[in-house]
């Protein structure tokens, strides 16, 4: 019984006939429009999410201002794990900006699964782990960067994302206003 999601997980775990049925069963494949939140401040986040297609920021509001922290794409996981697994209020928002399909899943779905397919808990800890591993990296490199090794470090390692975020987010990710962003981009291209 392969469908897409069975196909997804297969990626990372060999799945019975019976487990590929749970999988199918408790984690639904939706389409969202670009604009979509799909959490806002203050909501207590029910689901987490996986990119099959499309764009998720994160973003907080700090002093009426969007600072843009984190951009999710194709492959990777989108949860706001503090609000789901201790059911408080997010202090951020997940917003699509492309056209996004993921394959979402709620916190009961979740724990049904680990139920159903107990190996499907070690796959989620590994990850977790993966993922804290590359966060801590990422905000160590952010934190001893300026902006311009910044902008070359998301040269080298996300360019895809020039061509999909709009620029005033691509700033934001950055640490600074969108006319610095112009003129480090100038700066390079001339170097």
């Amino acid at each position: 019984m392969e469908n897409e999601i069975t196909t997804l997980i297969s990626r990372f775990l060999t799945l019975t006939e019976d487990e590929s049925i749970a999988f199918t069963e408790c984690i639904p494949i939706k389409t969202f429009e670009k604009g979509t939140i799909l959490l806002k401040e203050g909501q207590v986040s029910r689901e987490s999410y996986f990119v099959i297609e499309g764009c998720v920021r994160k973003y907080y509001i700090i002093d009426g201002d969007e600072r843009t922290t984190e951009f999710y794409v194709e492959d990777e996981s989108v949860a706001s794990l503090q609000s789901y697994k201790n059911m408080t209020p997010a202090n951020h928002y997940f917003e699509c900006i492309e056209d996004t399909r993921l394959a979402v899943l709620s916190y009961e779905k979740e724990q049904e699964l680990f139920k159903r397919v107990p190996k499907y808990e070690t796959l989620c800890r590994m990850s977790i782990e993966n993922d804290f591993g590359e966060q801590q990296e990422a905000l160590a490199k952010f934190i001893t960067s300026n902006p311009e090794a910044r902008y070359k470090n998301l040269l080298e390692t996300r360019s895809d994302l020039l061509q999909r975020v709009p620029q005033y987010h691509l700033a934001s990710y950055l640490g600074v206003k969108p006319e610095s962003l112009s003129r480090i981009r100038k700066r390079i291209a001339k170097g």
